[in-house]
């Protein structure tokens, strides 16, 4: 694995093929892997926040996601093989495994509003024949709830649970609750849910080319992404600088 360190963050720099053998290799040998995406969202509370930073840099694949990476990543004199943000990235996964002859995965999904999960795992499996969508929970369940759901994931059989509560309570839940969740693969999904259950419309096409999908969703929800975009990213560059700045002085 090609791991580099992008300030005081440990990314792994693959095309997606790579990513997904890497996946589908874990998936037949049954080795427990956790999957995150680090955009400059995740690196900002990564600077704040120690132990979220861990989470990250002890991830078993921790992958690129969105421009800003890419460009932090040349300061650091290292370029990412294409972007592999997850709304892209799993639906290229699920195309792979749906492709197996001699294996049918098991995929459960939490996260999302209450139904969304549902719609979800609906679209997926008309999509997906191959795989089998065997759950879903929504993320907006109280706390001591937590063991009964974990059994049902269990219970399922999935060989991947997809966890989308946003960054960094996913990654939180991942974390905590790993020892006893008993699938494959676990990934930090984010909006993947939401955009699978066609609840959430995607950027058109010219605005994910151009790599300014999150201007689009900034656009939709000005309220509550203004923050996390502008002052987020004027942030992600000030933390590259002073760390790419610290790395020359020594």
């Amino acid at each position: 694995m090609d791991k580099k360190w992008l300030g005081n963050l440990k990314v792994d720099v693959l095309g997606s093929k790579e990513a997904i053998t890497y996946i589908k290799e874990k998936l037949e040998k049954k080795i427990t892997s956790d999957i995150f995406f680090l955009n400059d969202h995740g690196y900002n509370i990564a600077q704040k926040d120690s132990e979220y930073r861990d989470m990250l840099n002890n991830a078993d694949l921790l992958l690129n996601d969105g421009i800003g990476i890419e460009m932090g990543a040349k300061l650091f004199g290292f370029s990412f093989k294409e972007n592999l943000n997850g709304t892209d990235f799993i639906p290229a996964l699920f195309e792979s495994l749906n492709e197996e002859k001699s294996n049918q995965y098991r995929v459960f999904l939490l996260g999302a509003k209450p139904g969304i999960a549902q719609k979800a795992q609906e679209r997926l499996q008309e999509t997906y024949k191959n795989i089998l969508f065997v759950g879903n929970q929504d993320g907006y369940f109280p706390k001591e709830n937590t063991d009964r759901i974990i059994h049902q994931i269990n219970e399922s059989k999935a060989d991947i649970l997809l966890v989308g509560f946003g960054m960094p309570l996913q990654e939180r839940w991942i974390r905590e609750h790993r020892s006893k969740v008993k699938s494959t693969i676990t990934m930090a999904v984010g909006a993947f849910i939401d955009f699978s259950s066609g609840e959430v419309v995607r950027a058109p096409k010219i605005f994910r080319d151009l790599r300014l999908e999150w201007l689009y969703r900034m656009g939709k929800e000005p309220r509550r992404l203004w923050k996390r975009n502008v002052v987020g990213h004027a942030s992600f560059f000030y933390s590259i600088f002073k760390q790419r700045k610290r790395k020359t002085s020594k």
